[in-house]
């Protein structure tokens, strides 16, 4: 393969992953809107499907949160029925937060059909693809995840 070549497929692919992180991105504008939340918030409710329950402190951690914005989401969040507060039942200075069912069907609505299509859509790969996207993929998400602390800290 020529050096041309080689630049114009890279080129290629930067230019497939600006464009899906700007879908995804768009997508989940739309799909916080649709929640009545912001982006913030629809990513607490993903952390959520995604752990049984969380503490506070983690969810400020994982969303770049001071204490005092993640109890203000919190709050807002629970206003909505999208999320239960409880007192750990092994440390009651903890509390434990837990998406409600309502929630987690209304976010599932607006993402299963991701899974679906998604599901079909990899049938088309063989286990040696689908290896090297997932390995693609992984290393593109490490590649951010340096860099977060970098991004956050800037004014």
């Amino acid at each position: 393969m020529s050096r041309d070549s080689w630049e114009d497929l890279r080129r290629m692919v930067g230019e497939e992953m600006q464009a899906l992180q700007a879908a995804v991105d768009a997508y989940d504008e739309a799909a916080a809107r649709s929640l009545g939340i912001n982006r913030t918030d629809l990513r607490c409710l993903e952390l959520l499907t995604q752990h049984t329950t969380l503490t506070p402190s983690r969810l400020g951690v994982e969303l770049g949160l001071t204490t005092g914005s993640v109890t203000t989401m919190l709050d807002r969040l629970e206003r909505l029925d999208y999320l239960t507060r409880s007192p750990d039942p092994t440390d009651r200075r903890k509390t434990l937060i837990q998406i409600t069912d309502s929630a987690r069907q209304r976010t599932w609505g607006l993402y299963e059909p991701f899974v679906i299509e998604g599901d079909a859509l990899m049938k088309d790969y063989t286990s040696a693809d689908l290896e090297l996207l997932a390995g693609f993929l992984r290393r593109n998400r490490e590649l951010y995840e340096r860099h977060l602390a970098r991004a956050r800290s800037r004014p």
